[in-house]
């Protein structure tokens, strides 16, 4: 279970969830795990792109890879959905607030 604990984290994890391919990612996961060509043929996108968006995931705690030898050899990296749960009301954000840092955005290359 994912427990938020400051502010930071909590907006990292709802910009982990702000896309359409990571909410898709996290729907198919949540059936039973995938191997990466699988899960990047059932979403239709490129596995680049289905890389960038499970790092993202991965990041923030919401899926875990592991990698599977098949029966015929072959490595295969697999990705799970690890089960969460947020409940975002004004008290929990009020609690975590006052933890949230400003970075300038020339400080993030921006």
């Amino acid at each position: 279970m994912k427990n938020i604990n400051n502010g930071d984290e909590l907006l990292k994890f709802l910009e982990a969830l702000s896309n359409p391919h990571r909410l898709k990612i996290i729907a198919v996961l949540s059936e039973e795990k995938q191997y990466v060509s699988q899960l990047a043929r059932d979403l239709g996108i490129s596995r680049p792109l289905l890389y960038l968006h499970l790092q993202k995931l991965e990041e923030v705690g919401l899926i875990a890879s592991y990698m599977e030898i098949s029966e015929n050899g072959k490595a295969m990296k697999f990705y799970e959905l690890i089960p969460f749960q947020l409940d975002i009301n004004e008290q929990m954000i009020k609690s975590v607030v006052l933890t949230l840092t400003f970075k300038n955005k020339k400080e993030k290359g921006e």
